[in-house]
């Protein structure tokens, strides 16, 4: 093996290898279709492995969790140090681990430098801080204190590895967790560089550990670390339908979790809107990362007055956008699905035009999609945009609250009164006006509604997410 890098695992502060430092643990191959791969291994967790994770991380929480906002403060200024001293060699790894462009592995190390400082500015903000409520009696006194869970689990995805990865961990240690980075198998040298930059800000082993298994034992070590009495909470960013699953295991053993899943995400092209910049940020938000974001734009709907001058705009400038955003999907089974979903719209009655750039496969729209189409129920996730006509206002409204997702949406509108009034019906966790549908920021909440998941990430409802009340009345 010495002529192929091996992507270990870490529990409490060792590089877990091989049986010199912990149980024998098999070895899996990231993502096979991606070549920078070729020669790539990673470390596959284990059952046995994942309970010592935890049980590293409730030691560590015994001493951590009494840490004063200053120090945790001081160590996510680190971090976010650390980060920008790096980012260089962090963005060149997110390019190659998951084929994205430079803009979208930018995006990524920038986010993350601004949400490590985020967290490290509301550690000390007064957010740990509870109560004094005035009760009945006089002569009592309430205090309603604010206290972290204890071990969390967070599960983080591949396709902004670096943000979510550091999402999935960053509110609930600035909390006072300790935290199980589980992470994805297709991006697993970005999570462990994410890991090991914690233990090189100065966390102590313990507070962050960090697993990855094979795709075939996702099931049981999931399983084995939700069902530990030391873990108390789980965050997971990702699919619906894995979502459905770490939501019914948990409440099966009564852990709370917050999700943030899929979304079918519209955007609503008024008849006064400026078609030039709704056709740029449509496109932007379509192929940004091959329409790999939760947040993409997968469906365009178009006030009927402006219809054809915004197809028009939209086909122009359609080329630069894939040549500038669209690289290659994740894998071939992703392509798969995505072509399978353009085949049942056409034989259906859509209309389709496709931009190829080199080697990366086809970006499509879809045109004149209905509610038949797989395409109109499914989340995208690849470089398709559906569009469709809409004749009143109210139509467009239904067509996107019928949708079982519900996480993030867009405006185009020069009447800013009248788009913010259309904003309000619409049900979904976020609605951008004259602007993409991908659009985070650290100082905001992010998260969905019905299928989407709930909960929140970011600032101070990140934080909110990973503490939980206690209330102590001195009797005289």
């Amino acid at each position: 093996m010495a002529n192929f890098t091996t992507i270990p695992l870490i529990i409490h502060g060792l590089d877990v290898l091989d049986e010199s430092t912990y149980e024998s643990a098999p070895l899996f191959k990231p993502n096979p279709d991606n070549c920078s791969n070729r020669s790539v291994y990673a470390v596959g967790a284990t059952p046995a492995l994942c309970m010592q994770a935890v049980e590293s991380c409730a030691n560590a929480f015994a001493t951590c969790r009494d840490s004063p906002p200053y120090e945790r403060r001081r160590l996510f200024n680190n971090l976010a140090k650390l980060l920008q001293d790096e980012r260089d060699e962090i963005q060149t790894l997110i390019q190659e681990e998951i084929l994205c462009s430079a803009l979208w592995a930018k995006i990524n190390v920038n986010d993350s430098i601004a949400l490590a400082e985020e967290v490290a500015a509301t550690a000390s903000s007064g957010i740990l801080s509870g109560l004094v409520p005035i009760i009945r009696d006089t002569e009592a006194h309430a205090v309603v204190v604010k206290e972290p869970f204890g071990v969390v689990l967070g599960i983080a995805p591949w396709n902004a590895p670096l943000i979510l990865g550091l999402r999935a961990v960053a509110a609930a240690v600035a909390a006072g967790n300790t935290v199980i980075l589980k992470g994805s198998e297709i991006s697993p040298r970005t999570h462990y560089l994410l890991a090991k930059l914690f233990q090189d800000a100065g966390f102590p082993p313990g507070v962050v550990n960090y697993v990855q298994h094979a795709p075939e034992d996702a099931v049981s070590c999931f399983e084995a670390i939700i069902s530990h009495r030391a873990v108390q909470k789980c965050n997971f960013t990702g699919s619906t339908a894995v979502g459905q699953h770490v939501a019914q295991r948990a409440a099966f053993y009564l852990k709370p979790v917050l999700l943030e899943l899929g979304g079918k995400n519209c955007a609503i092209v008024l008849e006064d809107a400026d078609l030039t910049k709704a056709a740029d940020q449509v496109l932007f938000g379509a192929f940004l990362n091959s329409g790999q974001i939760c947040m993409s734009t997968d469906m365009v709907l178009v006030a009927q007055s402006v219809e054809q001058q915004f197809r028009t705009i939209l086909h122009q400038k359609r080329p630069n956008a894939v040549l500038q955003q669209v690289t290659e999907v994740i894998s071939l089974k992703s392509r798969s699905r995505i072509d399978a979903l353009v085949s049942n719209a056409v034989e259906k009655g859509a209309a389709t035009t496709a931009v190829e750039v080199g080697t990366c496969g086809p970006s499509v729209v879809i045109e004149d999609v209905t509610p038949d189409m797989d395409f109109w129920k499914q989340e995208a996730f690849g470089p398709l945009l559906g569009l469709r006509v809409f004749d009143e206002e109210d139509v467009a409204v239904q067509m996107v609250n019928h949708s079982p997702y519900g996480l993030s949406g867009a405006i185009f509108s020069r009447n800013y009164l009248k788009a913010l009034k259309l904003a309000k019906k619409l049900d979904m966790g976020a609605i951008h006006i004259n602007s993409a549908t991908v659009h985070d920021e650290a100082c905001l909440p992010h998260g969905g509604r019905k299928e989407s998941g709930w909960g929140r990430f970011g600032s101070h409802w990140g934080f909110e997410e990973f503490l939980q009340t206690k209330t102590i009345i001195l009797h005289p």
